[in-house]
């Protein structure tokens, strides 16, 4: 039986920042999306302030992620 295990970055209620993107202001992840299918996507949605809804990669794993892409924890306030 094929066991899948993802690496999840972010979780719901963390406050991020786009660190080539400061412009965009603190982010807050308000949705997880996670494919039931084994070896499908795992998606992050953020609302920025200044920059609205994005939606990202979240498995550490991929070279996709989002954390590649410059998405940091912050300790800031949303």
């Amino acid at each position: 039986m094929f066991r899948e295990v993802r690496r999840l970055y972010l979780s719901v209620g963390e406050t991020v920042v786009h660190l080539h993107h400061p412009e965009w202001g603190t982010g807050l992840v308000v949705e997880e999306i996670n494919s039931t299918v084994p070896g499908g996507m795992s998606m992050v949605r953020i609302e920025f302030k200044h920059a609205g809804l994005k939606t990202f990669n979240n498995d550490i794993d991929s070279l996709y992620c989002c954390y590649y892409a410059g998405i940091r924890r912050c300790d800031e306030e949303y």
